[in-house]
């Protein structure tokens, strides 16, 4: 299944990163990804993506870290729920922002 890359940031190296494809996204709406990502990383000492899949549906991608212990499954769905439940007006609107634009005019 094709996956696009939204953003993502990485705990060990204290990077954030978003796809230049989606910067006629509002700043508001780019804050509030960074803050979600960034966050996501440090809680899961990991490398956290976020992105679409074809079908516009958004996927969260959780990448072990060298350096730090194997990846915590359990806590990892627990994160993931959590976004979905809290930020599901945000995912709701980037969805169907993605959706609309995802015609190579993002």
């Amino acid at each position: 299944m094709e996956k696009t890359v939204l953003a993502g940031a990485s705990y060990s190296n204290r990077k954030f990163f978003m796809d230049n494809k989606f910067s006629s996204l509002p700043e508001p709406v780019k804050k509030e990804i960074k803050s979600l990502c960034v966050l996501s990383a440090e809680r899961l000492m990991s490398v956290f993506l976020m992105g679409f899949n074809a079908d516009g549906e958004i996927y969260f991608e959780i990448l072990p870290e060298e350096n730090f212990a194997q990846a915590d499954d359990i806590g990892a769905e627990y994160v993931m729920s959590e976004i979905r439940r809290d930020k599901a007006e945000l995912l709701k609107a980037l969805k169907l922002w993605y959706i609309i634009f995802k015609d190579g005019k993002l």
